[in-house]
C-alpha cells in the first residue's frame, strides 16, 4: 500500500507540474502588453553593451531563481535568498531588472511579472553576446516569499563533484545532458577568486599547470576573495562553445567545471559540444526552456509584483 500511495503521489505531482507549465505560452502578453518583449530586449542589449559581464550576471540570476522553489522571482526579493551562501556578494544585475520593470510598469500596469522579465532577460543576454535564441514560454507569476535555506541546499556550489551536480539537476527534472549544456553558460562571465582558490592551490590535480600558475598571480592564498578570472580563457564576452574546449585542456576554472571532463560519464558529451557548436546550442536552448518550466506559479498563484525587490503591500 505504501508503495502504491507513493506512486500515486508522484503521478499527482508530475500532473500538477505539467499542468502549470502547460499554462505558460510565448504569446501570453500579446494582447495585455504587446511591447513588453521589445522593451526587455532593448534594455538588456543596452546593459550588455555597456558592461559585457552583465549578460552572464542576468543569465545567472535566472538560474539561481529557478533552482530555488521554481522560477518565481524569489531571488529578486531583497535579503533572504540574496544573502544565502551561494549568492551573497556574487549576484548582480538587480538594478538592470528593476529598470526594466519600471519601464514595463509605465506602459502596462501590474501585468508583466518579474519572473517573466528575468526569463526573457536571460535569453536576450545570451543573444546579445552572440549566442542562440529560443522561444520563452510566459505567464509566470511572482512569489510572495523567498527561501534562503533552499538556496543553500539546492544551488550546486563551485566545489561540487560530478555526482553532486547530477543529483542537484535531477532533483529539478533536468537530466545529465541538460546539466552539461547549462554548465556551458560558463562560456561567458567571470568568477571570484574565492570560488576557485582551492582548485589552484593543490586542491585538484586535473588542472593545467601553466593555467593554474596564471590564476595564482591574481588569486592569493589569502585575501583578494573578490578578484575575478574569466570562466572561458579565450572568449569570455562571446557566447560560444569555448568552455568545452577549455575542459578538454584541463582549463576549467572551478572544480565543478572540470569534473564534467574527468574520466567519467559526461566526457563524451563534453567532447561532442567542444567539436560541434550546433549540438551545444541545441542542447542549451532545450535545457533553458526546461529550466524555465521548473515549478512556475500560474493562474491565481502568487502575484504580479509592482517592484521586483519587494512584495506588494
Amino acid at each position: 500500500m505504501a508503495a502504491s500511495a507513493s506512486c500515486i503521489s508522484l503521478v499527482v505531482l508530475v500532473a500538477l507540474a505539467t499542468a502549470a507549465s502547460a499554462q505558460l505560452s510565448p504569446t501570453f502578453y500579446s494582447v495585455s502588453c504587446p511591447g513588453a518583449l521589445a522593451a526587455i530586449k532593448s534594455a538588456v542589449t543596452a546593459a550588455v553593451s555597456s558592461d559585457p559581464r552583465m549578460g552572464a550576471s542576468l543569465l545567472r540570476l535566472h538560474f539561481h531563481d529557478c533552482f530555488v522553489q521554481g522560477c518565481d522571482a524569489s531571488v529578486l526579493l531583497s535579503g533572504n535568498e540574496q544573502n544565502a551562501g551561494p549568492n551573497a556578494g556574487s549576484l548582480r544585475g538587480f538594478g538592470v531588472i528593476d529598470g526594466i520593470k519600471a519601464q514595463v510598469e509605465a506602459v502596462c500596469k501590474q501585468t508583466v511579472s518579474c519572473a517573466d522579465i528575468l526569463a526573457v532577460a536571460a535569453r536576450d543576454s545570451v543573444v546579445a553576446l552572440g549566442g542562440p535564441s529560443w522561444t520563452v514560454p510566459l505567464g509566470r507569476r511572482d512569489s510572495t516569499g523567498a527561501n534562503a535555506g533552499l538556496a543553500n541546499s539546492d544551488l550546486p556550489g563551485p566545489g561540487s563533484s560530478r555526482a553532486q551536480l547530477e543529483a542537484a539537476f535531477l532533483k529539478k527534472g533536468l537530466d545529465t545532458v541538460d546539466m552539461v549544456a547549462l554548465s556551458g553558460a560558463h562560456t561567458i562571465g567571470q568568477a571570484q577568486c574565492s570560488s576557485f582558490r582551492s582548485r589552484i592551490y593543490g586542491g585538484d590535480t586535473n588542472i593545467n599547470a601553466a593555467y593554474a600558475a596564471s590564476l595564482r598571480a591574481n588569486c592569493p592564498q589569502s585575501g583578494g576573495n573578490g578578484n575575478l578570472a574569466p570562466l572561458d580563457t579565450t572568449t569570455p564576452n562571446v557566447f560560444d562553445n569555448a568552455y568545452y574546449t577549455d575542459l578538454l585542456s584541463q582549463k576549467g576554472l572551478m572544480h565543478s567545471d572540470q569534473v564534467l571532463f574527468n574520466g567519467d560519464t559526461t566526457d563524451n558529451t563534453v567532447r561532442n559540444f567542444a567539436s560541434n557548436p550546433a549540438a551545444f546550442s541545441n542542447a542549451f536552448t532545450t535545457a533553458m526552456i526546461k529550466m524555465g518550466n521548473i515549478a512556475p506559479l500560474t493562474g491565481a498563484q502568487g502575484q504580479i509584483r509592482l517592484s521586483c525587490s519587494k512584495v506588494n503591500s
